[in-house]
């Protein structure tokens, strides 16, 4: 994508609806809820993992974007299925 600043925005779009779905799976609870925090914690660590290392390996902030994108868009089909 040709715009950095257009990718970010739409990641934070697509973040929101996957956010909205997260909190709805964890308010109603249970053992579905919990697995999803747990999920949602470890994603987190690894996805901010995976960033570091493409930045420090020579890597743009365009690329690490796009993963998260990728990232954002495997948790909405899961979370949706």
């Amino acid at each position: 994508m040709p715009n950095p600043f257009f990718a970010a925005f739409l990641l934070a779009i697509e973040a929101q609806k996957v956010i909205e779905l997260r909190l709805v799976r964890i308010a109603w609870g249970g053992a579905e809820g919990q697995a999803e925090i747990v999920s949602m914690v470890g994603e987190k660590v690894l996805a901010a993992m995976e960033a570091t290392n493409t930045l420090m390996a020579g890597g743009s902030a365009g690329q690490v974007v796009a993963r998260y994108r990728e990232l954002v868009a495997d948790n909405a089909q899961r979370l949706t299925a």
